[in-house]
């Protein structure tokens, strides 16, 4: 073993897998960053002095003698006003062809908020999408899914969101997208004069709108389909450390996007396999609901005012809402939202039988019109008639 000033440097590598290596070394954290022969690597596994790296962009080419350096750091982000309106990768480097942000350095993926210091969720966020905020309105703080097939437009109606949420940051956060959505993000949000929602939205959800054009509130980290599939476990805690400087240090309503769920989770198994490690339900490591939770509880409403707010796409695999991404999800969410393409309009709709937030009732009637609730109710009843009345008719 060399040493170099703050850094830890090793020579001898005792096992390589596709995705891992393996050393002897001390004084090493958990989720360490390393540099593997020059690839970027983090600590996954640690029993006694055997380490174990993961290794991003995987092992190929790397030989038994590489130079291992150990970084002393977990990875981290730059926070700062000056990531409002970029694009970053999993790193939190920048991708859109702009300046390396200023800002204090923070390791991702810290605990979740303790339940004491925690408020009542209570504040309306309106998303500008009527199945939403009519029948299943969406509360600050709250968890909550898309349940979409794969070949419906989910990233549209995620983009069709964060261009109409009533919030005063939106952090995107895309794992596996490929190239068409990312560009389509890109060019969405580069739009400049976008604004909120219409007049008459706000007449519905009383004062809580301001018209005001908003250019710089989106904050995006994507994930590709060409980068490194391992690098998608990194982006939910990028995208939830910004979201918590925006919410505790500046008092401000965020909203995070995460897209597509299935995908974090599919990269979650290629690890926990490559690692060895026996699999759970439909192949999926037996960490999936720790690993799922650790997401979503970063969910909250401070007493101070500020609050993160998440939404998530979760993709499913010919409907089968009872695949362990799903059916987790489901346990730790506060209701779900179903995406289905209605034959009757030919588009893609929220399903009003089957989609719920068990929040709602927060804030109908409260934050928004005094008769929302009886609206919502004859609505979800007309519909329900209508639904008969077509049955009866094909029978």
């Amino acid at each position: 073993m060399a040493t170099k000033a703050f850094q830890k440097i090793y020579t001898k590598i005792t096992q390589i897998t596709k995705a891992t290596c393996s050393l002897k070394a001390t004084g090493v954290g958990y989720d360490e960053l390393a540099s593997v022969d020059g690839k970027l690597a983090q600590v996954v596994k640690i029993i006694g002095d055997e380490v174990t790296l993961q290794v991003f962009s995987g092992t190929e080419g790397i030989r038994t003698n590489a130079e291992v350096v150990f970084m002393g750091k977990a990875p981290t982000l730059k926070v700062g006003d000056q990531l409002a309106g970029r694009f970053f990768n999993a790193y939190g480097d920048p991708i859109d062809g702009g300046p390396i942000p200023e800002g204090t350095e923070v390791e991702i993926g810290g605990p979740s908020v303790n339940p004491v210091r925690r408020k009542q969720p209570s504040e309306l966020i309106a998303t500008g999408i009527a199945g939403i905020d009519l029948n299943n309105t969406l509360v600050t703080g709250q968890k909550i899914p898309f349940f979409a097939d794969p070949d419906q437009p989910f990233n549209q109606v995620m983009a069709m969101v964060a261009l109409r949420a009533q919030s005063d940051k939106i952090i995107l956060g895309g794992m596996g997208m490929t190239n068409d959505d990312y560009l389509y993000f890109k060019n969405t949000f580069s739009n400049a004069g976008r604004k909120s929602v219409t007049n008459d939205e706000c007449v519905f959800f009383r004062n809580t709108c301001s018209n005001k054009e908003e250019t710089d509130r989106i904050v995006s980290f994507i994930n590709t389909t060409e980068d490194p599939s391992v690098e998608r476990i990194l982006i939910p805690d990028m995208a939830l450390c910004a979201a918590e400087y925006f919410a505790v240090q500046k008092n401000e309503k965020v909203l995070v996007l995460l897209t597509d769920m299935t995908n974090y989770a599919d990269a979650l198994a290629i690890v926990s396999n490559r690692m060895d490690q026996i699999p759970s339900k439909d192949s999926m490591p037996g960490s999936l609901y720790s690993d799922l939770a650790k997401i979503y509880e970063k969910a909250v409403q401070f007493p101070a005012g500020g609050s993160i707010t998440i939404i998530a796409v979760t993709t499913l695999s010919g409907g089968d809402i009872t695949h362990a991404v799903p059916d987790n999800t489901g346990y730790i969410t506060e209701g779900q939202l179903y995406l289905r393409r209605d034959s009757d309009v030919g588009k893609v709709i929220v399903d009003p039988f089957r989609s719920l937030s068990r929040l709602k009732q927060l804030v109908t009637g409260k934050k928004t019109r005094e008769d929302h609730p009886q609206v919502m109710n004859a609505a979800v009843r007309l519909y329900a008639d209508a639904a008969n009345a077509k049955t009866k008719m094909e029978n």
